[in-house]
């Protein structure tokens, strides 16, 4: 058995970070370069994602930003395309990407009802494009190359609230009109689980393995009364750190996970655990 350390090392393998501009996706680029891969950032924002790696590149690191629309079968085939052409494989896609309706400060405009009676079909139909059809599109795209490598890790980033329903309590505010978690977020985050497991269990007996990992709230600067009431809803008490999910997200990119396929791994302070 090799070092455990060694389990955990991605020297020489290459990567894919979908969403990889945003809040968890740079964690997730900066952990598997870190760790030794070749790291493509896509993201719908091309220059952020080209910025990322930039950043990534000057640190000594191997990466390359690209703007991808996973919603796009075109746009995913070239950023996988673009991945082989530089690097000649791929063995890890994060599925990262996707439609988060956000309750920071820096989203404060975006607030709306979202009443569940009355929410937007056409918003609805667009989550579902994003969030689920572009993981379809990047998970088939990567496994087109997987497949005659004969190996690689696909992980699909899911939530909380693909396990559970969302506590709207924690969203209201008193003297302010009702603000809930919208309908399509638990949804297509439960469909995630789906898709995961779908893939895990069409490419049984190969090693190409697919996982899911699911974060709990991320604090990124909400609001004080956010912040208590979402804390006070965990078992550790407080919000997740932006970092603290890399430990996991490395161990299903690595061998580390080699044994495992179809899962979720939960991090979520103990949420889900009440």
């Amino acid at each position: 058995m090799p070092p455990i350390q060694d389990l955990f090392d991605l020297t020489g393998r290459v990567a894919i970070v979908t969403g990889g501009a945003g809040l968890l996706g740079r964690q997730f680029a900066k952990t598997l370069a870190e760790a030794g891969a070749h790291v493509l950032i896509a993201d719908l924002d091309g220059q952020a994602a080209v910025d990322g790696a930039r950043e990534l590149s000057q640190s000594g690191y191997r990466a390359r930003g690209v703007a991808v629309d996973v919603t796009d079968p075109d746009s995913v085939a070239l950023m996988v395309d673009t991945t082989t052409r530089q690097w000649g494989r791929l063995d890890i896609l994060v599925n990262s990407a996707a439609l988060d309706p956000k309750f920071d400060p820096d989203h404060a405009a975006e607030h709306r009802a979202n009443a569940f009676e009355t929410y937007p079909l056409e918003q609805w139909n667009q989550a579902l494009n994003v969030n689920l059809t572009g993981m379809f599109l990047a998970c088939q795209a990567a496994a087109r190359v997987m497949k005659p490598q004969g190996r690689g890790s696909i992980i699909n980033i899911c939530s909380t609230y693909g396990l559970v329903g969302p506590d709207q309590r924690i969203y209201q505010r008193p003297g302010q009109p009702p603000r809930y978690k919208p309908v399509f977020y638990s949804v297509t985050k439960a469909g995630v689980l789906g898709l995961t497991r779908y893939i895990a269990t069409y490419y049984a007996g190969t090693d190409i393995r697919c996982n899911a990992l699911t974060p709990g709230g991320v604090y990124n600067h909400h609001d004080e009364e956010f912040t208590k009431a979402y804390s006070y809803r965990t078992v550790l008490g407080r919000m997740a750190e932006q970092h603290e999910m890399n430990g996991a997200l490395l161990f299903l990119a690595s061998d580390a996970s080699s044994y495992m396929t179809g899962a979720n791994l939960v991090v979520d302070g103990g949420w889900t655990a009440w």
